[in-house]
């Protein structure tokens, strides 16, 4: 577990860096909030297209040989985007980073799902999220500092990826084993086995990926510095890395753990509508980001927590790469609509785009309560 932890908390610092480095670049050569968010999408498609692959190449090679690569092919990937002048050549750089880094997610989180007690599942899942939350929010922080010009911020984030080999190679020799037996079903079939969990996940993919991406466009759009929107987007960060093991511990309290899902994105949809009246108050800003980042986060730990909990052995494996895909399927859907949103209403929608996500899961959320999933 603390393998797979270290090697995935050091990927989410790359992540954390590459996402708003890459969306601040493009705004500043020019290119529209529809664009930008066009080839932030390019995440979820390679997402939607790896998570099925995952499982199957880690029961024919090994969870460490596909780890290792996929850590190598994210690190030299994002040092791609410095060498590649032209626009039409970052959507597959995109397309190979985000794959990449796919993988490494669906392993790294069966590898711990797999490893935990059930009745300790909350709390582990929560450190990890805590420790992950704590990589994106280093992420952004890194970046005020680097900037978004020259060589810097690429070469760091690479190598930050990179050092999660080393985790990884230590454990290389209680690596969880994968079941070659595929009887039980493709990967729709456990998107809908435990729907509240799975429609958790796309929703934090929408508002985590739309939100990091385009955050520093509508931060520069009404008003602030670059190291002042980078500033806000690590807020978010601390408030997931704050919020996620108390979040873990109450999943494992509550009955029923879908009424937690329902609060938590209440509190995001009550806490978007509120950014467009704060103006350019950044402190008020960043006391709301930091409470809105720990709620849309504990979304992920609670569903993730909420899947473990029905499910085990290689079903877990298989719905652990479901509920990426649903993930990659926000991350598709989540930048798109928002940078349409910004463009046709301008930076207030922003907020509004991500507001009708949160409604979006509320409705649907509210007809699962009282079934059984």
């Amino acid at each position: 577990m603390v393998a797979a932890t270290a090697s995935v908390t050091a990927v989410g610092i790359g992540i954390g860096l590459a996402i708003p480095l890459l969306s601040t670049i493009l705004e500043a050569r020019g290119y529209s909030a529809t664009l930008n968010g066009l080839n932030s999408a390019v995440a979820g498609v390679a997402s939607i297209a790896l998570a099925p692959l995952a499982t199957p190449l880690a029961v024919r090679f090994g969870v460490v040989p596909v780890l290792l690569l996929s850590i190598a092919a994210a690190a030299v990937s994002l040092s791609g985007f410095f060498l590649a002048p032209a626009i039409w050549m970052w959507f597959p750089l995109r397309f190979v980073f985000h794959g990449a880094l796919t993988v490494i997610f669906i392993l790294s989180e069966f590898w711990i799902s797999d490893s935990a007690p059930a009745e300790r599942r909350g709390l582990v899942l929560g450190i990890y999220a805590t420790v992950l939350s704590g990589g994106f929010a280093i992420g952004p922080w890194l970046f005020a500092i680097l900037g978004s010009t020259g060589i810097a911020p690429f070469a760091t984030g690479s190598l930050l990826i990179a050092a999660a080999i080393v985790p990884v190679m230590f454990a290389i020799g209680d690596s969880p084993y994968i079941s070659g037996d595929r009887k039980h079903g493709g990967i729709i079939r456990y998107s809908l086995l435990v729907p509240s969990a799975t429609a958790a996940v796309l929703l934090f993919g929408a508002v985590e990926t739309g939100g990091f991406a385009l955050f520093p466009v509508y931060g520069l759009r009404i008003g602030y510095s670059e190291a002042e929107t980078a500033l806000l987007i690590s807020m978010i960060g601390i408030g997931n890395f704050v919020m996620q093991l108390p979040l873990g511990m109450l999943s494992d309290r509550v009955r029923d753990r879908r009424w937690l899902l329902f609060i938590l994105a209440a509190i995001g949809f009550s806490g978007i509508l509120v950014l467009p009246m704060l103006g350019n108050d950044w402190m008020l800003t960043a006391l709301l980001m930091f409470f809105w980042g720990g709620a849309t986060g504990g979304l992920y730990v609670v569903g993730l927590t909420h899947l473990g909990a029905k499910l085990s052995g290689q079903d877990l494996a298989a719905a652990n790469a479901a509920f990426v895909f649903c993930y990659s399927l926000g991350m598709l859907a989540g930048p798109q609509i928002i940078g349409a949103g910004m463009d046709v209403v301008g930076p207030s929608g922003f907020a509004w785009s991500l507001a009708a996500f949160f409604l979006a899961y509320m409705l649907f959320a509210s007809t699962r309560l009282g079934t059984r999933t």
